[in-house]
């Protein structure tokens, strides 16, 4: 299939050209022609596989199929995430720019006033995080009672944040004949509710499960307590650091992993939500160019950084649940491109081993490293670890040594 089978509008084949597009995605090529027909739909698929565009190209086309008399909002995306909404913000820039539709993206952590008059200046899509999107609102800059499509995106990420009661808000704020998509890398129970009050008669698209790409590769690095940033550095001493992402679970920890890696000499930034809006899209920025290789973050980028030239990821710490490991290694191995998960483990991370295994359908191999002293590392497994004792830490690896896993006592050396 190729995107000109959707026959689109003459002005979004010629954006889809510009913007690179060649094949859809299985994600796109089963959303598009569904969203097409008007029907609410759920969509479910791993991360990185070209969802955006799947409901911005429909809404987009719908758009100018049926052109407004008035101005005013037509379509509504609710994003979990400041990075979430502008990169879908910019998604629908390069797709509609040659079609004249306006866009703006509306979340906190930056003026009001520029979002106002965008708003009130009338746009035909806002991209909003549920926050600020209800502050105008309240306020009277954002009129919602004309939307036709409403997109819920990272529908589990918006419920694990606590924003259910705003969405609620939102919908109550919408008419009841619209276009309603959700879609979700998860499906938790909670989902089924909000559906049921969001949706009518949805048609559901499971591209896969929540597993991630199969070009990522995945490895757990143990490391003795107190030696983690000795691993990181010596893991970044032997790979090519074009571009890697290193997350911590809290913002001190980012800073303090950040300032570690620069004192050593290495050009890095960090992200959190303690950074302002400028702060943190001047990192994503630097991130992107290049001029920053390395990037720290905390869970706030596991979703919505699309960086197709991600090589690494790198877990500091590891994630709370499985949900969150798959989420963070989807920034790597995107758009087809191999990439590596590299998850640093001490004993008190058997159990979320054990959980992270279970969600990839697959044991994962497990590194020793020269160098660092075991023997503070408590008896953990059956199985011995694969020891590099090589210069590089990135060499194929035995199969041998796939299987490891937090069980039982490790065999004598």
């Amino acid at each position: 299939m190729e995107f000109t089978d959707f026959a689109l509008d003459v002005r979004l084949q010629r954006a889809v050209k510009s913007a690179g597009y060649t094949a859809p995605t299985p994600i796109q090529a089963s959303v598009i022609p569904l969203a097409l027909t008007g029907r609410d739909l759920i969509g479910t698929a791993p991360t990185g596989t070209g969802k955006t565009a799947a409901f911005v190209l429909p809404i987009l086309e719908s758009l100018l199929a049926h052109p407004a008399k008035n101005a005013h909002t037509r379509a509504l995306i609710v994003s979990p995430t400041r990075e979430l909404a502008e990169q879908t913000h910019k998604a629908i820039l390069q797709l509609a720019k040659f079609t004249g539709i306006r866009s703006v993206a509306v979340y906190g952590g930056v003026a009001m006033q520029p979002q106002e008059r965008a708003l009130r200046q009338g746009v035909d899509i806002i991209v909003a995080c549920p926050g600020r999107l209800l502050d105008h609102v309240e306020r009277g800059n954002a009129k919602l009672d004309a939307v036709e499509f409403l997109v819920l995106d990272e529908a589990d990420r918006m419920l694990d944040m606590g924003f259910l009661p705003s969405i609620k808000r939102i919908i109550a704020e919408l008419p009841r004949e619209r276009q309603t998509m959700l879609f979700s890398a998860t499906f938790a129970p909670e989902l089924n509710r909000l559906a049921a009050k969001a949706l009518r008669e949805p048609v559901r698209v499971d591209k896969g499960d929540a597993r991630p790409a199969s070009t990522i590769s995945h490895a757990l690095c143990l490391v003795p307590r107190g030696q983690k940033t000795a691993l990181l550095l010596k893991l970044l001493g032997e790979m090519d650091t074009q571009s890697v992402l290193i997350f911590t679970r809290t913002k001190h920890g980012a800073d303090r992993v950040a300032r570690q890696i620069r004192q050593a000499g290495y050009r890095t930034s960090a992200i959190h939500s303690n950074k302002s809006q400028n702060q943190r899209q001047q990192a994503l920025e630097g991130f992107r160019s290049g001029k920053y290789p390395l990037l720290v973050a905390t869970d706030i980028a596991a979703r919505g950084l699309d960086i197709a030239s991600i090589s690494h990821v790198i877990n500091y710490d590891i994630p709370d649940c499985a949900d969150t490991y798959i989420h963070r290694i989807g920034r790597t191995g995107r758009a087809e491109q191999t990439g590596e998960a590299l998850t640093l483990v001490s004993m008190e991370d058997s159990e979320i081993v054990r959980e992270i295994e279970k969600s990839l359908g697959q044991r994962i191999e497990t590194r020793e490293f020269a160098g660092f002293d075991y023997a503070l590392l408590p008896a953990i497994a059956a199985v011995p670890a694969r020891r590099e004792t090589h210069a590089s830490a990135h060499a194929p690896r035995s199969r041998s040594a796939v299987g490891y896993a937090f069980r039982g006592r490790r065999a004598a050396r």
